[in-house]
């Protein structure tokens, strides 16, 4: 009788999840970090550029529409309120749409709108398409940031983040250097050309060569296979047989960002400080990038030009301080770092109001205030982006921000109120140095509320 054989199946792989974050924080840089690390700068100096560049611009603007450096308040004022509503709802646009995608919408739209801008009639026309700029100019920090964070190896998320923000410094000495080369032959115009379009230059290469967030995707739809064509690009080596779904550490999949997430499960001490701290970090950058200019011709006649070569020469001290600020950070503790700037930032700050205009002394000064204050400012936004989980990532980044743009909507009427009363530069630079020895206790206080900053 014939005895009849079986054989086997082979057993199926058992399925498994993988955990993104975990491969994500364990790789060494490769060539996709950097393609997005670049992208991501440009991005940023595209938009410090398009923010800063009015303030630069300032007098020579007011002089072609025939009327007196305090009138482009308005300008200022509604460029801050589009820049605030902006951070407050492209945020959790963000971490609903996906950050690649909303990032895209803003860089067309600000892009646009800037190029609008060239054919106002009037500062009012002028200052409402800066408005509504402004909403879509908001959307580039926190999408960057997010990607940025998302996508950095563990250990190097600060640094990624401060060579990004290196990028926004750059972007806002740029438009010192349209003052400097372009201004006098070309007018004010022609910083709004290179302004608006440069964001489509970057639409094209980021449609292209652009990651979206693997956590966004993981948490939109765990199947989703693009994840799997950024891991193996990510580790070309990874083993995905088996595989039915990805996850995002504790989140898990399907997991959404709710708006006030950012004050739940005990984070709300910890979010207002550093609201506080970006309420008058961020004003402090908008009122001297809107009104420096102006300050130092009318209270100690400096010419347009000449301030925007010292303006463009201190752009050496701001890289310097944006780029290294991660890098002191990670070694010599986050919140020591961050204080030390921030003091340091007040005293070059008053400083630059003592010392007379062009000598050694306020060379030095002027150098040293913008390697203190755009370390201090990026050391920050790298604080901030890490404070979050991924799925309110944006939010948090955004309303931050947020709370700096309000301090960026008042900054600029105390700065026209100055230049209304004739104060000296030794005032108002003593007045401003005040702020950074406030956001030096709010730090203290932010260690106290939430060791687990104070520990980074």
């Amino acid at each position: 009788m014939a005895t009849t054989t079986y054989t086997a199946e082979p057993a199926a792989p058992a399925a498994r999840t993988i955990d993104v974050q975990r491969v994500v924080d364990d790789q060494s840089i490769g060539r996709i970090h950097i393609v997005l690390l670049i992208l991501c700068t440009l991005i940023m100096f595209i938009d410090g550029f398009d923010i800063f560049m009015v303030g630069k611009l300032a007098p020579s603007i007011a002089e072609d529409f025939g009327q007196p450096a305090s009138s482009l308040t308005l300008l200022f004022l509604l460029q801050q309120i589009g820049l605030t509503l902006g951070a407050f709802t492209i945020g959790p646009i963000s971490d609903r749409f996906g950050r690649k995608r909303v990032l895209i919408w803003c860089a067309l739209a600000f892009g646009g709108l800037t190029l609008a801008s060239l054919v106002a009639q009037s500062v009012l026309q002028l200052a409402i398409l800066r408005g509504i700029a402004g909403i879509f100019l908001s959307g580039v920090i926190p999408n960057a940031t997010a990607l940025l964070s998302e996508l950095a190896p563990r250990g190097r998320r600060s640094s990624f983040i401060s060579i990004a923000f290196g990028g926004y410094t750059a972007g806002g000495a740029a438009g010192a250097a349209v003052a400097v080369w372009l201004l006098e032959d070309y007018g004010w115009q022609s910083g709004f050309w290179i302004g608006g379009l440069l964001p489509l230059l970057f639409v094209l290469l980021f449609a292209i060569f652009g990651q979206e967030s693997m956590q966004y995707r993981a948490r939109r739809n765990a199947a989703d296979p693009r994840i799997g064509d950024t891991l193996r690009k990510l580790k070309p080596d990874i083993d995905l047989s088996g595989v039915t779904g990805f996850v995002v550490g504790a989140e898990g999949s399907g997991t959404k960002a709710r708006l006030l997430d950012v004050f739940s499960e005990g984070r709300a001490p910890m979010t207002l400080l550093y609201w506080g701290c970006y309420f008058l970090s961020l004003g402090i950058v908008t009122l001297l990038a809107s009104w420096m200019a102006s300050f130092f011709k009318q209270m100690a006649g400096v010419p347009v030009p000449v301030f925007a070569l010292y303006s463009l020469f201190s752009f050496a001290g701001g890289m310097a301080g944006v780029l290294t600020i991660g890098f002191a950070m990670d070694r010599f503790g986050a919140m020591r770092v961050m204080k030390l700037y921030y003091l340091l930032d007040a005293v070059s700050l008053v400083a630059m109001g003592l010392l007379p205009f062009g000598t050694v002394g306020f060379t030095i000064a002027i150098l040293a205030w913008a390697f203190f204050q755009a370390g201090a400012q990026g050391g920050l936004n790298a604080l901030v982006a890490q404070a979050y989980p991924p799925r309110m990532r944006s939010t948090g980044v955004g309303w931050a921000f947020g709370a700096g743009r309000f301090g960026g909507i008042v900054s600029p009427v105390l700065g026209g109120m100055a230049l209304a009363q004739a104060l000296t530069l030794a005032q108002v630079f003593t007045l401003i140095g005040i702020a950074p020895l406030v956001i030096i206790g709010m730090l203290v206080l932010l260690q106290r509320v939430a060791p687990e900053q104070g520990a980074l």
